[in-house]
C-alpha cells in the first residue's frame, strides 16, 4: 500500500510539472476552478448454479485536475454486498456492510476514455445466516485493502463538470476484500456518477 501511494504521489507531482510548462504565466497547481466534487454509484451483479453475489455502494470523492490529461483525488465509500452459497453442507447467505476511503488516479488516454487506479483501506462487518432453518452467527469485524483498477467512458469539460461509468475489478487479493466473494472471485464493479467543477471565476 505504500509503495502504491508513493507511485500516485509521483504521478501527481509529474502532472502539476507539466500542468506549468504549458502555461508559465499562469500557475496551475491549486486552482480553485480545477478541484471537483461528485461521485458515483457501485453496482455489481454475478450469479451462478452454486452462489450469487450483489453489490450496491455510494461513492463521494473530491478531486484535482491537474492536466487534460490526469486527475488526482480522495474517494469514500459505502458499500453493501450480499452472497448466498448453495453447494455447502447447508445454504447459507453472508452480508457485509463495509465503509472505507482512498485516493484515485485517471488518465484520460483518447477522447472520452480514461483509466482509473484506486486503492483503498475497508473496515467491513459480517453477518451470515443458515437459508435453511434461519440461524443467524455472531457478526465478524474486520479490515482490508484493495486496489482497484479499471477502465472509464464518459463526457468531461474541464473547470464545468463531468458524466461517467467507469468497470473495475480489485487486482490485489485480500480474503476480506468488499470486491471479492467468498471463493476469491474478484466481483465485476460496475459504477455511473458525475462531478462537478468549484468554478469560482466571476464573469465581469
Amino acid at each position: 500500500m505504500k509503495k502504491i501511494l508513493v507511485i500516485l504521489s509521483l504521478v501527481a507531482i509529474n502532472a502539476n510539472v507539466f500542468a506549468q510548462s504549458r502555461n508559465d504565466d499562469e500557475p496551475r497547481f491549486l486552482k480553485k476552478e480545477n478541484v471537483f466534487v461528485g461521485g458515483s454509484i457501485a453496482l455489481g451483479y454475478t450469479g451462478g448454479t452454486n452462489t450469487s453475489s450483489f453489490v450496491i455502494g455510494a461513492n463521494p470523492e473530491i478531486g484535482y485536475t491537474f492536466s487534460e490529461f490526469i486527475d488526482l483525488g480522495f474517494a469514500f465509500n459505502t458499500i453493501f454486498n450480499s452472497y448466498k452459497f448453495y453447494d455447502a453442507p447447508y445454504r447459507f447467505k453472508q452480508d457485509a456492510f463495509n465503509y472505507g476511503a482512498g485516493i484515485f488516479t485517471r488518465i484520460h488516454v483518447i477522447p472520452n476514455f480514461f483509466i482509473q487506479a484506486q486503492p483503498e483501506y475497508n473496515w467491513i462487518v459480517y453477518k451470515q445466516s443458515n437459508l435453511d432453518n434461519g440461524t443467524t452467527y455472531p457478526k465478524i469485524t474486520t479490515k482490508a485493502s484493495s486496489f482497484l483498477a479499471g477502465i472509464g467512458y464518459g463526457q468531461r469539460i474541464v473547470g464545468q463538470s463531468s458524466f461517467f461509468t467507469l468497470l473495475m475489478f480489485d487486482l490485489a487479493s485480500e480474503r476480506f476484500s468488499p470486491y471479492r466473494d467468498t471463493y476469491g472471485t474478484a466481483v465485476p464493479i460496475i459504477r455511473g456518477g458525475f462531478n462537478i467543477y468549484l468554478n469560482t471565476k466571476k464573469k465581469k
